[in-house]
């Protein structure tokens, strides 16, 4: 995933909030809804309560590497926003990818094997 491929705007992370479909799981939620390009985007949320800035940063590396390992198993042409928990900060990291593909599951987001 490239860096363009990426939300920045609030108000696109506002419309997935209020519009999107979600999915919890107990290290993040995943909001997502359908773009009108070819290509995912996707944005991330890692809240104050967290931890201290290194804290976060860390498990915003995490995550982006997560999506960015896994973008061939996603349907294309979604907006995704993973939104990390209070135990994503000791998760280890299979355990955070699991989340994500289980988290993905749940929203039919995976793609068919066959495809």
């Amino acid at each position: 995933m490239k860096l363009r491929d990426t939300l920045k705007k609030n108000s696109d992370f506002r419309r997935l909030y209020t519009k999107g479909k979600s999915a919890a799981t107990p290290y993040l939620v995943l909001y997502c809804r359908k773009n009108r390009t070819e290509h995912n985007r996707a944005g991330y949320t890692v809240s104050t309560k967290l931890g201290h800035a290194v804290v976060r940063n860390r498990v915003r590396r995490r995550l982006r590497e997560i999506v960015r390992l896994n973008a061939n198993a996603v349907k294309p042409g979604y907006d995704l926003v993973l939104v990390a928990r209070s135990r994503a900060v000791d998760a280890e990291y299979k355990k955070l990818e699991r989340a994500y593909l289980t988290a993905c599951e749940k929203l039919e987001l995976l793609r068919k094997e066959t495809e």
